[in-house]
């Protein structure tokens, strides 16, 4: 058990971290893209939401890819593409239980569990940020003939 820790949680560790620097990019894009559009069309404002979502997910993916990787190298896997798919259930909680780590490594399972609930809890997080904004934004307006 112990050793399990000690692999898993570096690799939360890393992944918390890849959360932070896509969580940062997505609200850097979207606040500049803010800054420099006075009054933005709703095609532009689908598009910055779908590219704040694109980035959030694609940052979750990068997490389920690096367990997958840890689970390859640990030797539970034979093939990339079968540890992405447990990865990826597991990292969402679905967790079919279809495909199962071996008996000394089913605590890697709930850490990444724990690990990807988070992430989608703080992607979910950033895009309600995100949309909050834009109807803020949307209310001022509607308010303000002038801004109209």
């Amino acid at each position: 058990m112990l050793m399990n820790l000690l692999i898993g949680l570096p690799v939360t560790l890393l992944c918390l971290l890849l959360q932070a620097v896509m969580v940062a990019l997505s609200l850097r894009r979207y606040v500049e893209f803010r800054r420099n559009l006075h009054d933005p069309s709703p095609s532009s404002t689908i598009l910055i939401l779908g590219l704040v979502m694109l980035l959030m997910l694609f940052g979750n993916f990068l997490q389920m890819a690096i367990w997958a990787q840890l689970f390859v190298m640990l030797g539970e896997f034979e093939s990339f593409s079968r540890a992405l798919y447990f990865s990826g259930v597991t990292f969402s909680t679905l967790g079919y239980g279809d495909v199962v780590l071996s008996k000394p490594r089913q605590l890697l399972s709930a850490l990444e569990a724990a690990n990807g609930i988070l992430m989608f809890g703080v992607s979910t997080a950033v895009l309600t940020a995100a949309l909050h904004d834009v109807i803020k934004h949307y209310t001022e307006k509607s308010r303000d003939p002038e801004q109209a």
